[in-house]
């Protein structure tokens, strides 16, 4: 089941392509069908395994229920985890929040109170 609330990460340049448009995209939809997601306690594993280096990131918090693609719940083989995969582009209303995080001198990030 997903939860009420889960997260995409982006960092500002990804973000600023869709600046102006309804509706957000990764290059993920077009290879892989669809847009990866974390909950909330997989948030911070998923930004340090793919934009560990990456001065900043942000968080997409989006609320399930206002999401008009099909969403699901699927494994992960790679970490033997569910994560939410939205199949369509993301209508940017369902997006409560950005949030953003500096990397740490080691590169990581730590992710808390979201």
């Amino acid at each position: 089941m997903i939860p009420a609330f889960f997260y995409h990460i982006v960092t500002p340049l990804q973000w600023e392509v869709f600046d102006d448009s309804i509706y957000f995209e990764t290059p993920s939809l077009k290879t892989e069908g669809f847009i990866h997601a974390s909950t909330a306690e997989q948030v911070e594993a998923t930004a340090n395994r793919y934009y560990k280096d990456e001065p900043v990131i942000w968080l997409l918090k989006i609320e399930a229920a206002r999401v008009n693609a099909e969403l699901k719940y699927e494994l992960a083989t790679s970490v033997n985890e569910y994560f939410p995969h939205i199949y369509g582009p993301l209508n940017k209303d369902a997006i409560l929040e950005v949030l953003e995080f500096e990397a740490s001198e080691d590169g990581t990030f730590k992710i808390e109170n979201i």
